[in-house]
């Protein structure tokens, strides 16, 4: 499984021949400046919630794809009276997609289109598979449903957020990581705004006074599981 950052909380996720696209916020992010969206391959796009640093890109990428939107219900439903075909989901749900398992957890934040109209409640994904499995939190505080993960499944790798002010920090995140039972973390939704800057060597710090390991990858970089 290979997992490019494509800046912000926007990621590319291969498995085996499947392309995968995480809530596409590229073409507005200055810091995402040499992404092109329109070169992204997608067969699914996976949406954890409905703010615009989310979704901005995803019917670009749809329009040269033909991607099929994973989500909650009213995202889903959204996207389906624009014409664009998806697979809804709600919290505790699993399906089992030919890339492999996907669970719909629970994110603790808020959720609603850029036009104020209801997104549904936020979430994050489980995805499991022949070659791995990664917990995606989306947009969220620190919960106690996430010490549910792990009895579910072994975490390889946990995709955490850390900019704080929108989504827990760096030391709440230590603690998830504690709570999914993983000590791999690559970190997301950081620096792309002034409220979620961060010290990256503090992070790092941080992670690694707690025995884990936090990955940071440069924009456009990836990593394998």
């Amino acid at each position: 499984m290979k997992i490019t950052y494509l800046g912000h909380a926007a990621l590319s996720i291969e498995v085996g021949n499947t392309h995968m696209i995480i809530d596409p916020f590229i073409s507005p992010n200055e810091l995402a400046k040499d992404i092109d969206v329109n070169a992204l391959k997608a067969d699914y796009i996976l949406i954890t919630h409905a703010h615009q640093d989310h979704i901005v890109d995803v019917e670009a990428i749809v329009a040269n794809t033909g991607a099929k939107i994973v989500s909650n219900f009213e995202i889903v439903n959204h996207y389906a009276a624009k014409g664009i075909e998806g697979h809804p989901m709600n919290h505790g749900g699993s399906w089992k997609f030919d890339f492999g398992r996907l669970t719909y957890t629970n994110a603790i934040h808020t959720s609603s289109f850029p036009d104020g109209s209801y997104g549904g409640q936020p979430g994050g994904f489980i995805l499991e598979t022949e070659e791995g499995n990664i917990y995606i939190a989306g947009d969220t505080a620190l919960t106690m449903d996430m010490k549910l993960i792990p009895m579910k499944c072994q975490i390889d790798l946990a995709v955490l957020p850390i900019g704080d002010n929108f989504t827990m920090g760096i030391d709440s995140a230590v603690i998830a990581s504690d709570f999914v039972g993983c000590n791999k973390v690559l970190g997301y939704h950081y620096d792309t705004f002034g409220y979620i800057v961060i010290d990256h060597d503090q992070a790092k710090l941080a992670f690694k006074k707690a025995g884990k390991n936090l990955t940071l990858l440069p924009i456009g970089e990836s990593l394998s599981i």
